[in-house]
């Protein structure tokens, strides 16, 4: 029984990294700048807000395979479920994301399959650390994402009202994940695994903005 388990795990993980990389994403919820009318910017500013959004689409990316990771590993059947659910709220963003590149002319990264398989088997992991630390993971991921958007935010153009709805509703999202993460006993991660964590994010960032 247990293998089988193992096995039906396993190929939903693969199907959900097919569904991550190569799919279309689509949103529940309406997308939060759909009430919004686009605005005029230059053709610089397009291209540099198309470059953040193509950074967050990665890190959702990034996100995605962190929490299919955990999930395939997870102890208990709670902890397996709440990092499912984690990643079915991402899909939103990506959705989002991906339509707001598409709208400025942009492209998502290349680097998303390489980035995908590093996160996952960060995830995967962690998850077999305990369910503790797997949500210390969760909570940590959160919290840099957080402030990575909050960084975003500043960078936007005054009038980019659309982007700003996106990320700001982003930011939302995350800090709820990274409180359900903390109410369900997460464990604080150590300050080297954290510096870790900030290196490779910082990497994505500098290399999606361009690629």
């Amino acid at each position: 029984m247990n293998r089988l388990i193992t096995t039906d795990k396993l190929i939903c993980a693969f199907d959900t990294g097919l569904r991550t990389l190569f799919a279309k994403p689509h949103s529940e919820r309406q997308h939060p700048d759909a009430a919004i009318d686009e605005s005029p910017m230059d053709n610089q500013q397009k291209k540099h807000v198309s470059a953040l959004m193509r950074v967050n689409h990665t890190g959702e990316v990034c996100a995605q395979a962190l929490y299919s990771g955990q999930a395939l590993t997870a102890q208990s059947a709670a902890t397996s479920i709440s990092m499912q659910q984690a990643a079915r709220e991402e899909t939103e963003h990506l959705a989002w994301c991906e339509s707001r590149i598409e709208a400025l002319g942009g492209h998502t990264s290349v680097l998303n399959p390489l980035f995908y398989a590093g996160s996952f088997a960060i995830g995967a992991v962690a998850g077999a650390l305990g369910d503790n630390w797997s949500l210390g993971f969760l909570e940590e991921t959160e919290k840099q994402v957080g402030a990575h958007l909050a960084s975003h935010l500043d960078q936007l153009p005054a009038t980019d009202e659309k982007s700003r709805r996106i990320i700001e509703q982003m930011q939302i999202d995350e800090a709820k994940h990274a409180n359900d993460a903390s109410i369900q006993g997460a464990a604080q991660l150590p300050a080297p695994i954290k510096f870790c964590m900030t290196k490779m994010s910082q990497l994505m960032t500098s290399t999606t903005y361009h690629i």
